[in-house]
């Protein structure tokens, strides 16, 4: 629509005058020229699940036109772990509808991320961003719905301890300046975040909130909007760049680490699911939620114990997974409920009109906000590999679809109460895993379900298997137990994930 383009936060967009799904490389180089634009920035996402980068320097138009057409050569083998030096040539081929100006660069600079493809111009199977894309194209040819997903991206802000304003301890949810020290922070990354690209949905500050030493840390949370499953991905790998390399400028330290003390609410990384068929969200009906939604959500319980293989990643992901701290340890699912592992949560179904009853004056207009439903899944965080897990989530989401009873399924793991205060129902519950080791464990028996019409590849999963064994963790919760001393050394190791 015309008003979204005139409202846009990305200037390409708005200079262009057409959305990023519509960019093509004729509009690049117009922008490129007309703007004065002199380097190029491919992007990338490694083995260590952080942005990459190679520089450009444009020295004219064939070249710039060389540039977005043939990609550039890399070596896969310094990108990714499970690829042989023997073999390692890839190309980078730019996407054009993810192109973005740098909102650090002094040098006017356009970003663009990339896909990953082989000597032979073929894509690379077992690349993340490729492995979401299969995902995403088989759900939709078995099911005939599509996939949308949107992440709720929490990170620590670490600084110099204040005397003044002291914030209380773990009561920090939506506190304002000045308590709050650094919400300014966070509004200027949710700007940058939208002028590339990212459809945010609001800001926070969170939970977390405490002293430590000479320092003090503010948990905040940055909340994005649904959008395809695969520009969901994208968004949250820009996003934590931007915060990284915003709080770099700031001279702090932020962290998007599970754990990052004893007693003190972690990091997730919740993501909130919806599916859809010609532009219509079919998780609610006439009665509510819907079959189609009850059956993703048995799909998403079935594979749970084997998708913290690709949101769980480090052994410290399993002590933020632990009873009491608003994450989730058994599968199961509910409304509204914060211990399930899937959450239902509000979906404007009251059928009552709020804004006129808040406001008066405004005439009551009875609209239908139903289509905002969406469905949660709650235990990964911020060591995810987003595009993996995007991945796996739509392949658990299409496994529903084909399970013998899932409404069956959803039924029988639906709980309407607190499940730690319910010990009859707590038994019946199976657990998620308590290590990586037993993640791996979990994902070798459910692999089948993944490597299913092509989607994952069989050495991509034996090789997460292997990584995630190699932590050798399965006893870790016994051998630390309350050592504050032993559990922050194993939090510094994995301070920076993802």
């Amino acid at each position: 629509m015309k008003e979204d383009i005139e409202m846009h936060p990305n200037p390409l967009v708005q200079y262009l005058n057409k959305m990023p799904q519509d960019f093509t490389k004729a509009d690049l180089m117009r922008y490129i020229e007309d703007n004065n634009i002199e380097m190029i920035n491919f992007r990338y996402m490694g083995w260590d699940l952080r942005l990459k980068t190679l520089n450009f320097i444009i020295s004219g138009r064939k070249h710039l036109d060389s540039i977005l057409t043939a990609g550039e050569r890399v070596d896969g083998s310094s990108l990714f772990s499970f690829i042989e030096a023997g073999s390692s040539d890839l190309y980078v081929v730019p996407r054009y509808k993810t192109a973005f100006l740098d909102p650090f660069s002094e040098i006017p600079t356009l970003n663009i991320l990339c896909s990953y493809y082989t000597k032979d111009g073929d894509p690379l199977e077992s690349s993340p961003e490729y492995i979401l894309r299969k995902a995403h194209e088989s759900l939709k040819k078995t099911t005939g719905y599509s996939f949308q997903a949107m992440g709720e991206l929490e990170y620590y802000v670490i600084s110099e301890k204040e005397d003044i304003f002291p914030a209380i301890d773990q009561k920090g949810y939506h506190e304002s300046t000045p308590f709050s020290k650094w919400g300014m922070f966070r509004k200027e990354a949710m700007r940058m975040i939208a002028q590339t690209g990212g459809n945010i949905k609001y800001g926070h500050s969170e939970v977390g909130n405490f002293s430590m030493g000479d320092k003090i840390y503010e948990q905040n949370e940055i909340e994005f909007l649904p959008v395809d499953v695969e520009d969901a991905a994208d968004q949250l790998l820009i996003a934590k760049w931007i915060i990284r390399s915003l709080a770099y400028e700031y001279g702090l330290t932020v962290t998007f680490a599970p754990k990052i003390t004893v007693g003190k609410a972690g990091s997730g990384l919740h993501i909130h699911t919806r599916l859809m068929k010609d532009g219509k969200n079919v998780m609610i009906d006439e009665h509510g939620l819907s079959d189609v939604a009850k059956t993703a959500i048995a799909g998403f319980l079935d594979c749970a114990p084997s998708l913290t293989a690709f949101g769980n990643t480090n052994p410290t992901s399993y002590f933020r997974l632990v009873p009491h701290q608003e994450a989730p340890t058994n599968i199961c699912w509910g409304d509204r409920n914060r211990s399930v592992l899937v959450r239902v949560p509000l979906g404007w179904s009251a059928k009552k009109d709020m804004i006129s009853h808040a406001n008066p004056k405004e005439k009551a207009l009875n609209e239908d906000f139903s289509d905002k439903q969406t469905v949660e899944f709650r235990c990964p965080d911020g060591s995810a590999d987003l595009h993996l897990l995007m991945a796996g989530l739509v392949v658990a989401a299409r496994h529903g679809f084909e399970m013998q009873d899932p409404l069956a399924f959803a039924k029988k793991t639906y709980v309407d109460v607190d499940i730690f205060k319910d010990k009859q129902k707590l038994s019946e519950l199976s657990g998620l895993p308590t290590s990586c080791w037993e993640s791996a464990e979990q994902l070798e028996k459910q692999k089948s379900i993944y490597t299913k019409y092509g989607v994952f590849t069989e050495g991509m999963l034996n090789w997460i298997i292997e990584y995630l064994r190699k932590y050798n963790d399965q006893n870790i919760r016994e051998e630390i137990g309350d050592n504050e001393e032993k559990l922050m050394e194993l939090v510094n190791r994995f301070f920076h994930c993802g």
